[in-house]
């Protein structure tokens, strides 16, 4: 075979790979990309596949040879690459790796407008549960807060409605944001992630303590969308269909005593305005900021749900202040320790407190939905040990379960465990670390005698007097059998 026969034989090669690329990427339903301005199918156009699967759009290929034209280069320099204009802000390395981008950063195909018709909608006000069964559902997780899971469950109800209803009758519904405040471990990212599992809905889950102002170190705004979209697979409409948690929001608070530009601060809060209102945001795709070599999409937040959650420390001070100004006047004053043992003061918040914290008004005006969370009580912390569908007794029990061994506690040992909790003052996520501590050397010893049937945790064994009862399985087998089981 001669040289000649040869080259042309890989040529046709290489045509026959470009093809089945392309035909296996119209299949599998994600956009083309330009190599050189990072922008999409949907709005670059059509673009022009040249070899090694890589794809530039009809602009940025005309800039390319408007280049060469205007820099004198001739047909005749091509074998001379030294020559070519402008080659050296092309990585030739990157383009052989194009077809290797992830997933991660390609953008869904956007469905004709005819399939559009035939399709469903994204949202369905018939498959959003009405607010008592969402909060029926909360209750299988959440113990307690029955005011914040009412709250949540009808604001979520009416956003929904909001975004399913048409305004052909020029009636506009305005969001339903949400702030929720409440102590470290009350559950409020709890509430949240079970909402958006009930709702079958994408969430993202973005902390602002690592939010920025534009051009500064840190995550840009923006990228609490892009974690949206990454969540809804970059499907950008089932993305616009969301809720997002933007938790310890209070750290966005104002400074009070800086002289230096604050960046994370106020300038934070008035970035996220028009993200709260509803606007175009362009967000890169598997990526917390951008850059050159990460593509755009387009996200319009107009209906996606905001919630945001924080503990605000010291604002219980903030609101004394103004309780015991309203009643330390004339011969009926109240004493100004009266509100100094009151646990959840937060529920007698206004608005006016929070922006004394440090939140401005316009921010707190585009989150008509403000609620509390109680603290939790002992009472309240005994239930969390037992009753959710997760709870954490449970869950010991299934691991040793998975030994052939029983676990029980003694109701005295769950109020030991609240009460240890209580002190600690982290709410509920101190259950589990009081719980792991004692629980490790049963762990460790059960495994080891294959004997024991049953493990009984008790109040002594809690409060370091005593240790957990073991019962052995013939005599637990004979306790069964006295007691008919």
């Amino acid at each position: 075979m001669s040289d000649k026969e040869i080259f042309e034989d890989t040529d046709l090669q290489k045509d026959q790979q470009d093809v089945e690329a392309q035909a296996e990427h119209e299949e599998d339903g994600y956009e083309d990309i330009c190599y050189i301005c990072r922008r999409p199918e949907s709005k670059a156009g059509k673009m022009i596949r040249i070899p090694n699967n890589i794809c530039i759009c009809a602009d940025c290929m005309q800039k390319t040879f408007d280049t060469m034209n205007h820099s004198g280069f001739s047909m005749g320099d091509i074998g001379n690459f030294g020559n070519m204009p402008n080659i050296s802000m092309i990585n030739l390395s990157d383009l052989q790796n194009m077809n290797m981008m992830p997933k991660a950063q390609k953008l869904k195909k956007k469905k004709a407008k005819e399939d559009k018709e035939k399709k469903q909608p994204v949202l369905d006000i018939k498959s959003i549960p009405a607010p008592h069964k969402i909060k029926a559902s909360l209750d299988e997780y959440v113990v307690g807060q029955e005011h914040a899971k009412k709250v949540m469950s009808v604001a979520v109800y009416n956003h929904y409605k909001r975004v399913t209803c048409d305004d052909l009758d020029g009636i506009d519904i305005e969001k339903s944001n949400m702030l929720m405040l409440g102590p470290t471990g009350s559950g409020k990212t709890y509430m949240v992630r079970t909402l958006a599992r009930l709702l079958d809905v994408p969430l993202a889950i973005a902390d602002a303590t690592s939010l920025t102002e534009a051009g500064y170190i840190g995550d840009d705004i923006e990228s609490v969308v892009s974690k949206l979209l990454a969540a809804a697979d970059n499907d950008v409409e089932r993305a616009e269909h969301g809720i997002i948690f933007i938790d310890e929001i209070d750290k966005i608070a104002k400074k009070k005593t800086t002289n230096q530009r604050d960046v994370s601060g106020e300038s934070v809060q008035q970035g996220m305005l028009k993200l709260l209102e509803g606007a175009e945001i362009e967000v890169p795709v598997g990526a917390n900021s951008k850059n050159a070599m990460v593509p755009l999409a387009t996200v319009n937040t107009k209906d996606i749900l905001f919630i945001c959650g924080g503990a605000f420390p010291d604002l219980e001070d903030i609101i004394k202040e103004r309780l015991n100004k309203q009643s330390a006047m004339g011969f009926h004053a109240d004493l100004k320790d009266k509100y100094d043992g009151e646990e959840n003061l937060l529920q007698r918040v206004e608005v006016e407190d929070i922006r004394k914290y440090g939140m401005i008004p316009e921010f707190l005006g585009r989150l008509p939905v403000i609620f509390a969370l109680d603290a939790l009580t002992e009472d309240m912390l005994v239930r969390i040990l037992t009753e959710p569908r997760s709870a954490i007794v449970k869950q010991y029990q299934k691991l040793l379960s998975i030994d052939e061994v029983k676990l029980d506690f003694e109701e005295n040992a769950l109020r030991a465990i609240a009460r240890k909790a209580k002190k600690k003052d982290v709410g509920a996520r101190a259950l589990r670390a009081i719980i792991e501590e004692f629980m490790l050397d049963i762990m460790y010893e059960i495994p080891k005698d294959d004997n024991i049937g049953k493990v009984t945790i008790t109040e002594d064994y809690i409060e370091n007097k005593g240790g957990p009862v073991i019962s052995m399985r013939g005599c637990l087998a004979l306790e069964e059998k006295a007691a008919g089981i």
